[in-house]
């Protein structure tokens, strides 16, 4: 495994196979490295001849300066990691080196960019596709792997491979969780113990209430989830979207759609780490 941290130099190692028609995988990531990440990579190189892993904290789709700041940075365990699972390339840049010049590019995709996440993180999801468009243009990657955790991106980067006819196919794949439901993150390792120990209680809550669903309606099940979240010590629910699965909308009832997800963010903690998950109540 070779860690290039110039785009000329990825460029160079991959232009051979371009030219002679290989598959080449992306798994663009941020860092900090656990199990999820490391499914996506074992896929990519499963369905490819060779797997790129970009290594890059986006300092485009922070809105908070701290949250940027305090983001966890493991490159040494992270090129660790992907050495053993097989990976042929991290590309690991630095900002000037990604963004030479300020990225003035404004990627707007309504509705996916402009609910959930979008509304209370205003910029981030233009700054994913600042980096991500970056990414592929300089790879040129014939598939990207993207883990279901970050469940609305996955929509916001299918609406900008299409806008932009970039020809990527975007490969989902599921979320890993701990023993204890909690979906694996990079922000986990933030979490001090006690933190630690009440966070599995957002996926306890969602995962009850696809039981509940059943038999209560759409408002019942949403606002139990919340209270559910809330009534321990610590968390405290942003929002909890109750959507249609491929519009992302709002939806009253449970007959409006048949794909219908729960997308949920709950801060943890004093100093609050901000954690995200969902439920898939019908697919």
């Amino acid at each position: 495994m070779i860690v290039f941290h110039r785009i000329v130099d990825i460029q160079n190692a991959l232009f051979p196979f371009h030219k002679q028609g290989k598959k080449i995988g992306l798994v663009p990531t941020m860092g900090a490295l656990h199990e999820g990440h490391a499914s996506l990579v074992k896929r990519s190189v499963e369905q490819n001849d060779v797997t790129v892993v970009s290594v890059f904290v986006n300092p485009t789709q922070f809105n908070d300066k701290n949250d940027l700041k305090n983001y966890p940075r493991t490159l040494e365990a992270d090129c660790e990691l992907l050495e053993k699972i097989g990976a042929d390339y991290v590309f690991s840049p630095s900002v000037e080196e990604m963004y030479p010049l300020p990225d003035n590019r404004h990627f707007e995709y309504p509705p996916v960019t402009t609910v959930m996440e979008g509304a209370h993180r205003p910029g981030h999801f233009n700054g994913v596709c600042q980096v991500v468009s970056r990414l592929f243009y300089i790879v040129r990657p014939d598939k990207a792997y993207f883990g279901e955790k970050d469940w609305q991106q996955i929509a916001v980067v299918k609406a900008m491979v299409k806008a932009l006819g970039l020809g990527v196919e975007i490969v989902e794949c599921p979320i890993v969780r701990e023993s204890d439901g909690l979906a694996k993150s990079s922000r986990n390792t933030l979490l001090s113990a006690d933190e630690r120990a009440i966070a599995p209680a957002i996926f306890k809550a969602l995962d009850e209430s696809r039981a509940y669903a059943k038999t209560h309606s759409l408002q019942e099940t949403h606002d139990k989830v919340v209270a559910d979240i809330n009534s321990v010590d610590g968390l405290e629910v942003e929002y909890f979207s109750i959507v249609d699965g491929n519009t992302l909308q709002d939806v009253q009832d449970w007959d409006a759609s048949p794909y219908i997800v729960g997308c949920i963010t709950v801060y943890c903690g004093k100093v609050p780490i901000r954690l995200i998950d969902h439920i898939k109540y019908k697919e």
